[in-house]
């Protein structure tokens, strides 16, 4: 058996990206010469430039009720504000929509991609045809993670690139199969490139090579087909707001109750 290894890389020298700017010649001319099996991790910021998503936004709070779709949870803060915690028109459950105020002009916010998954395959195509070599495309944001501090990088856009593996059914090391694993490729490649691209080192575009085992021929169904929503989501909302929700039927059951045990007792009195 062979080692395994990979190689990961963010070069420096990126442009500062603005609206209309041709992104695929941007990567080609900044990452060198691509292989057949390399994976191109591009974060959604600089996608998002590029396609216009800078908008003026006097309240960045009001930007990001535009772009909930539910709420989930909020929190105030220690030090003041408040966090909310929400479903955004993606299906993607984090921190304020998605919707960020940094490297930004003073006065607008930029949104995420309208359909990143769309982008990524509109970057993969562009790419294969200026390089002639068969690529995978990820676009990558930054959420938090329930019950553990710190956030880190996912996958919110994927072309040509295996979202999971699902192992379930196949045999361990040990021989025995496997009944729930199914890895999560494209997020933790998300996360991989994070470690070269930096948050505040102007590297937003990385490069993979030596994962060409999950690099498909077609684009594949996107990274939105891996979110939870709906009866598949098992934290559907946060501790408090369940609290409440949960006291909220419980008093109307209880009044219920107790408006029908009236009735009951006007209506005994009766006969």
């Amino acid at each position: 058996m062979s080692d395994a290894e990979l190689r990961c890389w963010a070069p420096a020298g990126v442009p500062e990206i603005h609206a209309g700017d041709d992104l695929p010649a941007i990567v080609v001319a900044t990452v060198g010469p691509l292989e057949s099996g390399d994976v191109v991790v591009v974060s959604s910021k600089v996608v998002s430039k590029a396609e216009g998503r800078q908008v003026v936004a006097a309240d960045r709070e009001q930007a990001i009720t535009d772009e909930t779709v539910r709420v989930v949870a909020v929190r105030e803060q220690p030090g003041g504000g408040v966090t909310r915690i929400v479903e955004n028109r993606l299906g993607i459950v984090g921190a304020a929509a998605g919707v960020d105020a940094s490297n930004v002009e003073p006065g607008t916010v930029l949104l995420l991609p309208v359909d990143p998954d769309a982008s990524a395959a509109r970057l993969r195509t562009a790419l294969i045809a200026a390089t002639g070599v068969a690529v995978g495309v990820v676009v990558t944001d930054t959420l938090g993670r329930p019950w553990r501090h710190g956030q880190t990088d996912i996958a919110i856009g994927a072309a040509g690139v295996a979202l999971v593996d699902d192992l379930r059914g196949h045999p361990d090391a040990s021989g025995r199969p496997m009944g729930v694993t199914v890895v999560a490729i494209a997020d933790e490649i998300a996360a991989m490139a994070d470690l070269v691209k930096g948050k505040a080192e102007n590297r937003p575009i990385a490069v993979v090579r030596g994962l060409g085992r999950y690099v498909r021929e077609e684009d594949g169904p996107g990274a939105r087909s891996v979110v939870r929503t709906g009866d598949e989501d098992m934290f559907r909302l946060g501790s408090a707001e369940a609290y409440a929700d949960g006291y909220s039927e419980g008093y109307a059951e209880g009044s219920k109750e107790s408006q029908d045990t009236a009735d009951n007792e006007v209506d005994g009195g009766a006969w």
